[in-house]
């Protein structure tokens, strides 16, 4: 996996040791690279990157400050292995914060940013049956809606539950219809920021989430019973 990362880690390059070793890291847990309850050792990846160990530690360091790594007793750090509370807490998480994020938009979005966000949905409709296309789109979708809070805090909130959320496998774009019924529930968050309804904005961004976690968790443990709304993590 080690020559992997190296040969996939060109688009960090630009960016500090530090960032870049992170943003490598993250890329390989996202990728599965790096499966969970897998080692990480901190020669292995310096040397497969091509840098010193002092930004690889500092890195990990980073990586187990934000969930993505912990320590295993006679292992060393290892990548978090996910359980269904844990996989709940994420989304808990996100619906939080996107929810909010979604109702500020609809406060102080841009006319070209709500534009932004209605090309993106339309580019997600133009490529349906392409699972990888998709979650690609989605997440510059998301990330719009972020930028279009304009709140630095909120943003680097968001960002730091993102970097978390690629210890999930896949995507839920696996799931049949998913890819339709995502576009829908987008149209319905931008209509809400268009309208500048902010509570309509953050209720169908709320339900948005709701719906993904209904699918990963089936996705992940096979479980088919639906997350209710407003639902605590068990």
């Amino acid at each position: 996996m080690i020559p992997r990362l190296a040969e996939q880690s060109g688009d960090f390059r630009n960016t500090s040791r530090a960032e870049f070793v992170y943003r490598a890291l993250c890329d390989a847990i996202e990728r599965g690279q790096f499966r969970q309850g897998e080692r990480i050792r901190e020669e292995e990846v310096a040397q497969s990157l091509g840098v010193s160990r002092t930004p690889v530690r500092e890195a990990l360091g980073r990586l187990q400050a934000r969930g993505l790594l912990e320590m295993a007793p006679g292992r060393g750090l290892v990548v978090v292995e996910l359980s269904k509370q844990r996989v709940s807490e994420l989304y808990a998480m996100r619906e939080v914060l996107e929810g909010t994020a979604a109702r500020f938009a609809a406060q102080h979005a841009s006319a070209a940013e709500v534009d932004a966000l209605k090309r993106l949905v339309g580019e997600l409709r133009r490529v349906l049956g392409d699972e990888q296309e998709s979650a690609r789109l989605n997440r510059l979708f998301h990330q719009a809606i972020y930028e279009a809070a304009h709140n630095a805090y909120l943003l680097h909130a968001l960002n730091e539950l993102r970097d978390a959320m690629a210890l999930l496998p896949g995507t839920t774009y696996s799931a049949a219809g998913r890819t339709q019924s995502s576009c829908d529930e987008h149209d319905l968050m931008v209509s809400a920021i268009e309208r500048r309804n902010a509570a309509a904005a953050e209720e169908a961004a709320r339900q948005h989430i709701r719906e993904a976690q209904r699918l990963r968790l089936e996705l992940v443990f096979g479980m088919r019973a639906r997350v209710p709304p407003g639902a605590s993590p068990e």
